[in-house]
């Protein structure tokens, strides 16, 4: 009797001065939460193309793909969000972690249930009650309420940790819209340039057939030796079949094109099969600076809210080192006949607090604070990881498209002069100054560099939406 009466005086001194206070238990995020990256402008916007500088200091665009001022790119773009799958899917996460705030919230009030019964039942002859028969009907029910008095926030610290998994959903949902918007605009790009390639594909088996006419020719005057026929329609058998491959590979981007906007490969429209062309910027990439990439990025952002919402979590285990407090009450009827439900005699009532404390074992509560502190640590170093890597992909991004473009520019220099060379074989080859291999060799070269001119294209191309990619825009409007 001793030992309880000065534990509930204990207790309740305790609960006094808490309720005083009125504090939550665990660390305060706000108080710890990461200071971004100070404002830097891009080492790789200082890139230029060689014809120019590839990038501004402007803000970046949000609907960057716009910028391409192509109509049928932009439709697909907004198909693609209407129906991507994979965009169904984040949605519905985002759904699942906004019930769960809901439901992290539904914590703050009283939690109420009713249970009625009624049940026929037989009882033993010796337990029978005077006045009673043994066969009757058995009548229950009742009406509990309870309520927790979150003294140490464990309530709030849990609508904290909920409130931060939300808001990390949705960053997922924004980073995958960002995804799937590049992905659609790389897919789109790999249409056109494929056509593009198999054009020049085309126009390189075009002028050697051109060559195996002049060749036959001179042939059958005797101007040129046989061998020479050979050689040329070897060259141009090799290099019609590459052209079978690349329109597979067209037929394989179109494919990937219908998954993406959520369609059946039948049902893309086929307008986008008919493009040849590839859309390109005529003016200079805008990138901002680094303070606003890592404001921008959802991946960024979906690290820090996770770091939040562990950081809470570590204040949900700390409150369980003290006593968990709710205050209840019930009231309910009991009768043994239809009869005596409303009778005084049948109802009960009930009202009271209710205290529950792991003390003084309390090894498995420090060993739970342990592993949440240990979670925390490690959002933390997720949440340094994905700025790191967010600041390292968009500077090597820049890097490959400045590059990429100098690349372009510079192959077709190499083209145009491999074009003229092969004229001038041409010509010289017909007034007899130089041999065929000469000229064979010429042609070669201009197919090579025709074929090496587009893929520096298609892989410039890549490399442009790779920076927006990496730039974090387009999800803004999610």
């Amino acid at each position: 009797m001793t030992f309880q009466s000065k534990t509930t005086g204990s207790i309740g001194l305790l609960l006094a001065t808490t309720l005083l206070a009125g504090c939550a238990v665990g660390p305060d995020y706000h108080a710890s939460r990461p200071a971004p990256a100070a404002a830097a402008p891009f080492r790789g916007a200082a890139l230029d193309t060689g014809t120019g500088p590839a990038f501004a200091a402007a803000p970046v665009e949000e609907r960057w793909w716009s910028l391409y001022k192509d109509p049928m790119l932009d439709r697909l773009v907004e198909d693609a969000l209407a129906a991507n799958t994979d965009l169904r899917v984040a949605a519905a996460r985002v759904d699942r972690a906004r019930a769960l705030l809901r439901d992290a919230h539904a914590a703050q009030l009283p939690t109420t249930g009713i249970d009625v019964s009624a049940q026929r039942e037989r009882v033993p002859s010796i337990q029978t009650i005077p006045g009673l028969p043994r066969e009757r009907w058995a009548y229950d029910g009742g009406l509990s309420l309870s309520y927790e008095v979150d003294l140490f926030g464990r309530v709030r610290r849990g609508i904290e940790a909920a409130r931060g998994d939300a808001q990390a959903a949705q960053a997922d949902a924004d980073a995958m819209r960002l995804a799937v918007i590049a992905d659609t605009v790389r897919a789109y790009f790999d249409v056109t340039t494929s056509a593009e390639r198999v054009k020049v594909a085309e126009e390189t088996v075009a002028l050697l057939d051109r060559s195996i006419r002049i060749t036959g020719a001179r042939v059958d005057v005797g101007r040129s030796d046989r061998l020479d026929l050979i050689r040329v329609t070897a060259l141009r058998d090799q290099q019609a079949a590459t052209i079978p491959s690349l329109k597979a590979d067209r037929e394989a981007a179109l494919l990937r094109l219908a998954t993406l906007t959520g369609r059946a490969p039948q049902e893309l429209p086929a307008d986008v099969g008919t493009r040849t062309e590839t859309p390109h910027l005529a003016q200079p990439i805008p990138v901002g600076d680094g303070a606003a990439l890592l404001a921008r990025r959802p991946d960024v952002r979906a690290a820090e809210r996770r770091l939040a919402a562990d950081t809470a979590r570590i204040g949900v285990a700390v409150s369980d080192l003290y006593p968990r407090i709710s205050l209840g009450g019930s009231g309910g009827f009991s009768s043994l006949g239809a009869m005596d439900v409303l009778g005084a005699g049948a109802s009960r009532w009930a009202v009271g607090p209710l205290i529950s404390w792991a003390f003084p074992n309390q090894a498995a509560v420090r060993a739970r604070i342990g592993a949440a502190k240990a979670d925390a640590k490690a959002s933390l170093a997720t949440f340094d990881g994905t700025v790191l890597t967010a600041l390292e992909e968009t500077e090597r991004a820049l890097s490959a498209y400045a590059r990429a473009e100098e690349r372009v520019e510079t192959l077709a220099r190499a083209r145009d002069e491999a074009e003229r060379a092969a004229r001038i074989s041409l010509a010289r080859q017909r007034e007899g100054q130089i041999d065929f291999l000469t000229v064979l060799d010429a042609e070669r070269t201009l197919a090579g560099a025709e074929a090496d001119l587009v893929a520096a294209r298609r892989a410039g191309a890549f490399a442009q939406v790779d920076v927006f990619r990496a730039l974090g825009g387009g999800w803004q409007q999610s």
